[in-house]
């Protein structure tokens, strides 16, 4: 093994066991001796890898070399927490554990103090949703936006009217306490909301609709552009 590919391990596992790592774990993980340990510990400090410890008591990671310190202010941090912890509440159970997961790794890459800002910040998000149970298959619904693939939906509408639509998938929309897909129906030939809890069930019918999807979009906004123009100030 290289020395290179030396540091790279040990760098990794600072990054991964549970701290303060021993002296004698690392060495484990690295297959070297201890005594190439702690001089392979000062190679990767003098390459700015912030590690607190000493023989005997075990170190941790401090601040990682290989993720760059983002210049956050104290606001933006708080708009960063808030994003994120909304989508934690709001989304289905994927997407609020890869949230969590994105906080946890942007985190990893601020400065100490920053982190202490993260950790304490001021500003949260409480809402109410549907329950996930009662939403149909997300992963299937998220594949079909990202491959540009028509959709077979099953849908209930307001009357309790049932239909099977043929939908080119646009966006996951959250609106207030509601959430749904936003799509272009094939049978009203016409852009619909799908409210995603009377969705009963759906498909990928293989059928691809690219490289529709930014079109579509951009005629959806400027359609709303038209039917919601933003308001200008009153003049007197």
């Amino acid at each position: 093994m290289s020395r290179s590919e030396r540091l790279f391990r040990l760098l990794q596992a600072l990054r991964q066991l549970p701290q303060p790592v021993t002296a004698a774990r690392l060495a484990t993980e690295t297959e070297v001796s201890e005594r190439t340990l702690y001089r392979d510990i000062d190679s990767l400090r003098a390459g700015g890898a912030l590690i607190d410890g000493a023989p005997g008591y075990g170190y941790t990671l401090t601040e990682d070399p290989a993720l760059p310190p983002q210049m956050f202010d104290r606001l933006e941090v708080e708009a960063l927490v808030l994003g994120l912890s909304d989508v934690q509440q709001r989304g289905d159970r994927d997407l609020a554990n890869a949230a969590s997961a994105a906080l946890a790794k942007i985190s990893a890459s601020l400065p100490e103090r920053v982190q202490r800002q993260v950790l304490h910040a001021t500003h949260m998000a409480i809402r109410t949703h549907a329950d996930p149970a009662t939403l149909p298959d997300m992963s299937v619904i998220r594949a079909a936006l990202w491959g540009e693939e028509e959709l077979e939906v099953d849908y209930v509408d307001a009357a309790g009217r049932a239909t099977t639509r043929r939908v080119y998938p646009l966006v996951i929309a959250y609106v207030e306490s509601k959430i749904g897909l936003l799509g272009w129906c094939c049978l009203r030939q016409d852009y619909r909301h799908f409210l995603l809890p009377r969705i009963n069930g759906l498909r990928r019918s293989g059928a691809s609709f690219r490289p529709g999807r930014a079109a579509l979009l951009r005629d959806y906004a400027k359609q709303r552009e038209t039917r919601y123009p933003a308001p200008t100030d009153a003049t007197t």
